[in-house]
């Protein structure tokens, strides 16, 4: 069990780059959580997810030399679905759907990628803590700066390039 949770699935054991297919795999869920039950569940699944992690990676590393293998991937879930929360959430209040604004998913998935590849400030902080609460951190601080991001950049081209595009 402990397992199957912190793999999300058995995700985590595809390579090459587990991180990279857990978070692929987060916003397939996402998108259909928030297209087909509710998008208030994202953040809700938020919570739980990272709850799980935070129970499950210690249980998971007990032992080990190697505190963050990289079939971990319950912290790349609660990430992307952080990051995807501050999309998802402004379509559905303004009653658009995410696979209308495809951007809307696929721009959070490339900055947290890039966030939790490149680890800044935060990020790789947390990631050098060297233990179970640094595998789930580093992963919450991209999403929260991914979103942030997202939502910048939504905004200068809604405020910028939309109204030179369509003029």
């Amino acid at each position: 069990m402990i397992r199957f949770i912190t793999t999300f699935g058995y995700t985590g054991l595809i390579r090459p780059a587990p991180g990279t297919w857990g978070s692929l795999a987060a916003v397939a869920l996402g998108v259909l959580i928030v297209e087909g039950l509710h998008p208030l569940l994202l953040p809700l699944g938020v919570g739980l997810v990272t709850l799980l992690g935070f129970w499950a990676v210690p249980r998971a590393v007990a032992g080990q030399a190697d505190k963050d293998p990289s079939e971990i991937v319950i912290d790349e879930v609660a990430g992307q679905w952080l990051a995807m929360c501050f999309t998802a959430l402004p379509l559905w209040r303004h009653g658009v759907s995410m696979l209308e604004a495809w951007p809307a998913f696929v721009v959070p998935f490339v900055l947290f990628r890039l966030f939790d590849i490149t680890k800044p400030w935060l990020v790789g902080r947390a990631d050098r803590r060297g233990d179970a609460a640094g595998v789930m951190l580093d992963d919450l601080w991209a999403g929260l700066f991914a979103g942030i991001a997202s939502v910048i950049l939504a905004g200068l081209y809604h405020a910028v390039l939309e109204p030179v595009l369509h003029g």
